[in-house]
């Protein structure tokens, strides 16, 4: 555990350099949030949510994966590399605190959905991703939680939109 600790903040500590604070931050958190999500689900003991996170993190970091190499858009900062779409910092952020959300609720996830618009923003600022790719990570990230994902303790909590009805649905799997 410590060796793999050592190992992360040599490899955090090799992103600083020649880089703003602002892309720092957002290399950090990208890490960060999805380190968090899963460390819930080992701190709460729940196995089932470590499955779940794995699936929606591994789907969301293979889709942006072959969708950069299939897509093939070029940075704004550097037009010979053409993985700018989509932003992968930015997927991978999403998908731990759309993790969260899904998983535990809102109020656990709001900091992590903080930190993941900041590393958005962060990619932007720093040149290395159009608004539409963080935009394209950021719905590939929620996308995946929200389908690999089930709520905690099964109560799921769903608006329900019909003809002339607005309401809101309660599931509990007992």
């Amino acid at each position: 555990m410590i060796k793999n600790i050592f190992i992360l903040m040599l490899f955090l500590n090799t992103l600083n350099y020649a880089k703003s604070n602002s892309e720092q931050a957002g290399d950090i958190l990208t890490l960060l949030i999805p380190a968090v999500a899963l460390g819930s689900t080992l701190y709460k003991n729940d196995h089932n949510g470590s499955i779940e996170f794995l699936k929606a993190y591994g789907s969301t970091a293979a889709a942006t994966q072959i969708l950069k190499y299939t897509v093939r858009a070029p940075r704004p900062n550097n037009p010979d590399s053409v993985t700018s779409f989509p932003s992968g910092h930015t997927s991978s952020a999403f998908s731990g605190a759309s993790f969260i959300h899904k998983r535990y609720g809102l109020k656990y996830a709001i900091p992590a959905y903080i930190g993941a618009i900041y590393t958005g923003y962060s990619r932007v600022k720093a040149e290395k991703h159009y608004t539409r790719d963080v935009i394209a990570g950021a719905l590939l990230g929620m996308g995946f939680s929200w389908y690999f994902v089930s709520p905690y303790k099964n109560l799921k909590i769903t608006p329900t939109v019909g003809d002339e009805t607005y309401g809101v649905q309660f599931n509990y799997k007992w």
